[in-house]
C-alpha cells in the first residue's frame, strides 16, 4: 500500500517534470524570438523608419518561427487541459487562459501569447507544487517504513526480506541507525527510540522488554528483537498515512463555493470581454482589452487561497502529532464552545494503582486479589491493568478464565475454575443478584476519593478493591489556556464515583461535572449541551468512550499511537497524552481561517483591480500575466506561514539525538 502511494506521488512529481522542462524550452525560445529580432529592430529605431511593415511593426519571420514555436510549447498544455474539461462537461476557470492564449497566436501575436502562456504555465505549476507539498509530508512519512527488515528464524538464523513479507508473529531484529519496519513488542534488548513521527513527542523515548514500538520509529541506541504484531496497511503508520491522503481529498464549504460559482463565472467574463471587444473605437486595441481581461479573470490566486493554507495548516498538525481526518473538522474546530472531558485516561494518567483492599470477614486478602486479577485479566479497563499488576507484584498465579464478558462502565463477568466471579460497582452487583449487605456495614464504608470495585464469587461479595489515579500535570493549564480561548463549558464526565470526580474536577477548574454515569448516560450530556446551544467537542482516550466521541461534533482522542478503536472513532486523533495540543489546535483553525480570508480577499481585491485596468488603464496582456503569476506567489507564500506555526512547541533534537546515535550498540 505504502509503495503504491509512492508510485503515485512519483507520477505526479514526474508529469510536473516534464511541463517544468517543456516550459522552460518554450520560455527559452519564445526569448530567443527577441534575440533574433533584435538586430532588426535597432536598425529600425537608429537608420530609417521605411523597413517598417504598414502595420507600424518590424517583421522578422525567423523570429515569428521561434516564437510560435515557443508559445506552442506552452500553451499546448494550457489548451488541451481546457479541452479535457469542456469535453467531460466540466467547466473550469482555466478556460479563460486558454481561450487568451489562442486569441492571441491567430492575431500573429506569437511572442505576446508565448510570454502569457509562460507565465500562466507557472502559476499552474506553483498550484500543482503546492499540492505536491501536500503530498511531501506524506511522502517523507512512507518513506519512514524501510523496504528491508531482518527477520529470525526459529533457530535464531537471520534473513534479509522485503518488508512488505513480514507477517504478524514473526519476529524481527532492529539495529541502531534503522527505522522500524513494523508494529510490534520488544522481546529483548533495550533503546531509544525516536518516536516524533508518530506521536509528535519532542523528545526520544526508552524502550525495554515488553514495550510496544511502532512502524517507521527510528531506534537509536540500541539493538532489539521485536515480535510482529501489525503489518503493513494495519500499522499505525499504515493508518496515518491513508488517513492523511484521505485528508488531502476533501474540501471545506468555501472551496467548494468557488467551484459552485466556477460554473457562471467563465460565461460572464466571456460577455464582459466580448463587450469591451465591441464598444472599442480601436478594435486591435480592443482585442488586447480582451485578452487581457481572460488572463486576469482566472482566478488562480482565489482558487489557492484555501488549499495551499488548508495544505499548510494539515502538515504542521501533523509535525505536532494531530491526525486530523478531514479538513472540514480542522475547519469546525474555531467554531466550538464546550469541551467534555472523559476523566479516566484523558484528565488524568489512566495508570490506576491498588492502594487500598478490604476482604469480607473470612476472606484472604490473596484469595480475593486472585479472583479479581484472574477475572480481569482478560481486559484493558485501567483499573483491570492495575489489579493484574499488582497481583503480578505478589507472586499471586492467576487462573486463566473460561468464559469473560465486559460491560463498558459496569464491570466484569468470567468463570473462573467453575466459579462465577463478578467485579463492579456495589449497584450493578446488586442488580445481578450478588449479596451486598456488606456495604450497610460502615467498616466497609467507601474512603473518600478513592475508586473502589467489588468482588463476588457465586454471589456472595469477596470485599472491595480502592485504586487511584493521578492527574496529567499539563492537564489544568491546557484548560486554562482553553478557556482564554473563549471555551464558556469545559465539563468532566466519569463513570467514577462522586467523591473522586470533585476532586479531580475541582484539581482541573471544570465549569460542570458528572459522575457515576454509564456510557449511554454520556451521549445524553452531550446532546444537553447541544440543545443549549453549544458546538461541543468530546475528549477521551478511545478506549471506553468511542461512542461518545463519535456523539459530539467534534471527536478527539488522546494517545492514539497504537489504537485502532480511537482512530476510527475520533474526527481528530492526538497521537501521544500531552493535552497542550488541544488548544494550539484550536489556535491552529483559527489561524486557517485568518489566513484563508486574508487570501480570498485579496484574491478578489487582485481581480477587481486588475480587471478595471484592463478596462479603462494601461494594463497589457504581458503585464496581467506576470501579475498573474505573481498573486499566486503572494498566496502560496502568506499560507506557507502556517507551515511555522506552533513552532515554539518544537525542540530542536538534533543535539540530543545524535550523541545517543553515536553511543556503541549492545548486543543483540
Amino acid at each position: 500500500m505504502a509503495h503504491a502511494h509512492l508510485r503515485e506521488i512519483e507520477a505526479e512529481t514526474h508529469k510536473a517534470s516534464w511541463l517544468l522542462i517543456l516550459t522552460l524550452m518554450g520560455g527559452m525560445l519564445v526569448v530567443s524570438s527577441f534575440v533574433v529580432d533584435f538586430p532588426l529592430v535597432a536598425r529600425t529605431l537608429f537608420q530609417h523608419e521605411a523597413s517598417m511593415g504598414p502595420d507600424g511593426r518590424t517583421s522578422n519571420p525567423y523570429a515569428d518561427v521561434i516564437a510560435l514555436v515557443g508559445a506552442v510549447l506552452l500553451g499546448a498544455p494550457l489548451v488541451w487541459h481546457a479541452l479535457k474539461c469542456l469535453v467531460r462537461g466540466h467547466t473550469h476557470m482555466e478556460e479563460l487562459v486558454a481561450l487568451a492564449v489562442v486569441a492571441a497566436i491567430a492575431l500573429g501575436e506569437y511572442q505576446e501569447a508565448g510570454i502569457i502562456a509562460f507565465f500562466m504555465v507557472i502559476s499552474n505549476l506553483i498550484e500543482t507544487r503546492t499540492a505536491l507539498g501536500a503530498r511531501a509530508s506524506i511522502e517523507s512519512l512512507l518513506r519512514l517504513t524501510p523496504e528491508r527488515a531482518h527477520r529470525l528464524g526459529s533457530d535464531g538464523s537471520e534473513e534479509v526480506i522485503d518488508a512488505k513479507y513480514i507477517r504478524p508473529g514473526d519476529v524481527i531484529r532492529v539495529r541502531p541507525g534503522d527505522n522500524i519496519p513494523a508494529d510490534g513488542e520488544v522481546l529483548s534488548g533495550e533503546s531509544t527510540i525516536n518516536q516524533a513521527n508518530i506521536t509528535g513527542e519532542s523528545l526520544p523515548v526508552d524502550k525495554g522488554v515488553g514495550a510496544e514500538v511502532f512502524s517507521g520509529t527510528s531506534n537509536l541506541t540500541g539493538a532489539l528483537d521485536i515480535r510482529v504484531t501489525k503489518a503493513g496497511r494495519d500499522t499505525t503508520l499504515g493508518r496515518v498515512q491513508q488517513l492523511i491522503l484521505d485528508a488531502e481529498k476533501t474540501r471545506i464549504p468555501l472551496m467548494r463555493l468557488i467551484d459552485r460559482y466556477a460554473g457562471w463565472y467563465t460565461p460572464t467574463v466571456c460577455m464582459l470581454a466580448a463587450i469591451v471587444w465591441f464598444f472599442s473605437e480601436d478594435k486591435d486595441v480592443g482585442v488586447h482589452k480582451a485578452i487581457t481581461m481572460l488572463i486576469i479573470a482566472c482566478p488562480c490566486a482565489l482558487v489557492l487561497a484555501t488549499p495551499t493554507a488548508m495544505v499548510a495548516a494539515l502538515s504542521c498538525a501533523a509535525r505536532l502529532g494531530i491526525l486530523i481526518k478531514d479538513v472540514i473538522q480542522l475547519e469546525f474546530a474555531r467554531t466550538l464552545t464546550a469541551v467534555i472531558f472523559d476523566k479516566t485516561g484523558t484528565l488524568t494518567t489512566g495508570e490506576l494503582s491498588v492502594t487500598q483492599m478490604k476482604p469480607a470477614p473470612g476472606v484472604e486478602g490473596a484469595d480475593l486479589l486472585h479472583a479479581a486479577a484472574s477475572a480481569e485479566q482478560m481486559s484493558k479497563h485501567p483499573a483491570a491493568l492495575a489489579m493484574v499488576e499488582v497481583a503480578k507484584k505478589a507472586k499471586i498465579e492467576l487462573t486463566r478464565p473460561d468464559t469473560f464478558n465486559e460491560e463498558a462502565g459496569r464491570g466484569v463477568t468470567a468463570r473462573v475454575a467453575g466459579d462465577q466471579i463478578m467485579v463492579g460497582r456495589s449497584n450493578w452487583l446488586a442488580g445481578q443478584g450478588a449479596d451486598m449487605a456488606i456495604t450497610d456495614d460502615p467498616e466497609y464504608a467507601e474512603p473518600e476519593g478513592v475508586s473502589m470495585l467489588y468482588v463476588t464469587r457465586n454471589g456472595k461479595c469477596l470485599g472491595w478493591l480502592g485504586l487511584e489515579d493521578r492527574t496529567r500535570s499539563e492537564a489544568r493549564a491546557a484548560i486554562d489556556e482553553l478557556r482564554e480561548l473563549r471555551i464558556r463549558n469545559l465539563s468532566m464526565v466519569t463513570g467514577d464515583k462522586w467523591s473522586v470526580a470533585r476532586r479531580v474536577g475541582a484539581e482541573m477548574g471544570c465549569t460542570e461535572v458528572q459522575a457515576e454515569v454509564l456510557p449511554e448516560e454520556k451521549l445524553e450530556l452531550v446532546d444537553d449541551l447541544r440543545r443549549r446551544g453549544h458546538c461541543v467537542a468530546v475528549v477521551g482516550d478511545g478506549v471506553n468512550d468511542a461512542p461518545m466521541l463519535a456523539a459530539g461534533d467534534l471527536g478527539i482522542a488522546m494517545g492514539a499511537a497504537g489504537s485502532d478503536v480511537a482512530i476510527n472513532s475520533a474526527s481528530i486523533a492526538l497521537m501521544n497524552n500531552d493535552l497542550s495540543r488541544l488548544p494550539f489546535l484550536l489556535r491552529l483553525s483559527r489561524g486557517a481561517a485568518r489566513v484563508v480570508w486574508q487570501n480570498i480577499l485579496f484574491g478578489v481585491a487582485f481581480i477587481v483591480t486588475t480587471m478595471t485596468l484592463a478596462i479603462w488603464g494601461p494594463l497589457t496582456p504581458v503585464a496581467a500575466a506576470v501579475a498573474h503569476a505573481g498573486a499566486a506567489l503572494v498566496v502560496t507564500f502568506n499560507s506557507a506561514r502556517l507551515f511555522r506555526f506552533g513552532e515554539e512547541r518544537t525542540v530542536d533534537m538534533a543535539a540530543y539525538i545524535s550523541p545517543l546515535a553515536a553511543q556503541p550498540s549492545p548486543a543483540a
